[in-house]
């Protein structure tokens, strides 16, 4: 007999890295947490390395997932704002135990070594 399926998902774990699996998710759920409120270009500089098409694309995902809410503004030129649903930051609030592990596990890693001496 299988695994148990909830729907299209085994488990809480695989829907919740539904919604933020890979990368850029995470630190775009987390930058909207830390800074609230942020335009497009904001979020762009404050994720080096990330491209223009790629941060389109998980915002348009996180969008539909209903994590993030997009707002048009119309102006000339246009303005879009982009924040943390109540959804959204359940998911972050869920997140930050394993940002802690992660905080701790960087500082294990920079830690330095004691080698034994014979």
């Amino acid at each position: 007999m299988g695994a148990k399926r909830y729907g299209p998902y085994f488990c809480g774990i695989d829907a919740a890295m539904d919604v933020v699996g890979g990368k850029w998710k995470s630190l775009i759920l987390w930058e909207l947490h830390e800074h609230g409120t942020r335009r497009f270009g904001e979020l762009r500089r404050a994720l080096p390395g990330v491209s223009e098409k790629m941060l389109n694309q998980q915002l348009r995902e996180l969008t539909e997932d209903g994590i993030v809410h997009r707002e048009l503004h119309p102006e000339i030129p246009p303005r879009v704002d982009y924040s943390l649903t109540e959804e959204g930051a359940a998911l972050n609030t869920a997140l930050a135990p394993l940002g802690a592990w992660g905080t701790r596990r960087i500082n294990r890693i920079n830690a330095p070594r004691v080698h034994a001496t014979t």
